[in-house]
């Protein structure tokens, strides 16, 4: 017997995981927790190089270079993050859901006989 609260994920799967089924919805659903971990390196970047422009001038000769470097790896790891996050998100969603599938099959033929 299922309980009430896997039939109701089971609903909720056999809607969201259509919905979540593409790379570009699992990369855009994952997007403000990927901009999460992108953030803080942001804000170090930006503290270093505004209250501290002699330190970072010693370090780096070519600011305006190495800032659209920065920006575009940025971007690219907050692409694989989205993606891989949600991606882990539905395998896992989806496992369950099998699980539930297969248990509410083999509880079907017990309900049944009785």
């Amino acid at each position: 017997m299922l309980s009430e609260k896997e039939k109701d994920f089971i609903t909720h799967w056999e809607i969201e995981r259509e919905k979540h089924n593409s790379i570009p919805a699992r990369i855009i659903s994952g997007l403000p927790i990927a901009f999460l971990f992108i953030v803080p390196v942001l804000l170090l970047i930006t503290v270093v190089y505004f209250f501290l422009p002699e330190w970072y001038t010693r370090i780096s000769n070519s600011i305006s270079g190495s800032m659209i470097t920065i920006l575009i790896a940025l971007i690219i790891c907050s692409i694989f993050i989205s993606y891989f996050r949600m991606q882990y998100k539905w395998e896992v969603n989806e496992q369950y859901y099998k699980e539930l599938q297969n248990k509410a099959q083999k509880a079907e033929p017990l309900t049944k006989n009785q």
